[in-house]
């Protein structure tokens, strides 16, 4: 596996930093067998699952599964017995619904382990107020996560019209999340996904900035070659992984504007060896044909891979 020097660097200012980190490792214990460190995305059967703007305009699909029964149609169909709720695929936060769904999730035998999820705000926004929108969103989901047992939440770090992405003032706005996940033993995830706002290269100097061991690094599989620079993905995949710690996103294409983009799981799962992770691999569906049927090949691979 080649590991350039930008990523070498990166990766050993981190594990430098690391020393001068004050808060304890949040105390998570991972699976080892293949199956139980997979887990399923609501995301990926996101044709099937009406999300909030698909209920409020009332064209939800005719074949539609219920939020409620995904985690028992996870266990059949998968055999997986965890699953990374979207956030907007709920379609109630009240506490009462929350734990109701807490209740569903332990009667079908499956846990959360992420929910990815928007807060309504720019962390980089020059507008102070903004900010602060996104922060106080940010920290209501770290309640949900709470209600749910789920260990993590993954905070998209949304656009600010074209106004570039700033690092200093996303770092800010996530100490004070992260500190607070901490308070309630949630971790925090950054993703690579839009290739504007969440830049791996951005997303790992935020990290690093933060310097907590509650803000870590999602390492989704293929977001960054939509740049349709096949190094720059590894590199990417490589730093992100540097810096994870409980969930990335296992995906093997990703169609982009009609365009399909593919990479190398064999060599993605190596770069995820080689930097010692643990955590799980959530099966997000998003290439071609059947999303049921695609996620289902996923999985089949992964196990062949971790086995």
């Amino acid at each position: 596996m080649r590991i350039t020097r930008r990523c070498f660097v990166a990766g050993s200012a981190l594990f430098a930093g690391a020393g001068r980190m004050t808060a304890a490792d949040p105390a998570l214990r991972f699976p080892t067998a293949p199956r139980d460190r997979l887990a399923i995305a609501s995301y990926s059967l996101r044709t099937l699952l009406p999300s909030a703007r698909r209920r409020a305009g009332g064209n939800a699909p005719a074949n539609a599964i219920d939020i409620k029964d995904f985690p028992a149609y996870v266990v059949k169909r998968f055999n997986i017995r965890k699953v990374e709720l979207l956030g907007q695929h709920l379609p109630s936060t009240d506490a009462a619904y929350l734990k109701e769904y807490r209740r569903i999730l332990s009667d079908a035998g499956v846990s959360v382990v992420n929910i990815p999820t928007s807060v309504g705000a720019s962390l980089y926004d020059p507008d102070a107020a903004k900010r602060t929108t996104g922060i106080d969103n940010a920290k209501k989901w770290i309640d949900n996560a709470k209600l749910l047992e789920s260990p993590s939440v993954r905070i998209h770090i949304q656009r600010a019209g074209n106004e570039t992405p700033d690092a200093g003032r996303a770092a800010e706005s996530l100490a004070g999340i992260a500190k607070y996940g901490e308070s309630n033993s949630v971790l925090v995830n950054l993703e690579n996904d839009d290739p504007f706002s969440e830049d791996a290269f951005f997303i790992t100097k935020v990290i690093d900035q933060v310097n907590s061991r509650w803000l870590r690094a999602l390492p989704d599989f293929c977001n960054s070659m939509l740049k349709g620079d096949e190094r720059f993905n590894y590199d990417a995949v490589t730093a992100m992984f540097g810096r994870a710690y409980n969930i990335s996103h296992l995906k093997d294409s990703e169609v982009d504007q009609g365009k399909v983009f593919r990479i190398d799981l064999a060599r993605t799962f190596e770069i995820a060896k080689a930097s010692g992770y643990k955590g799980y691999f959530s099966v997000e569906f998003e290439g071609e044909g059947d999303p049921v049927e695609g996620t289902a090949k996923l999985v089949d691979a992964a196990l062949r891979y971790l086995s």
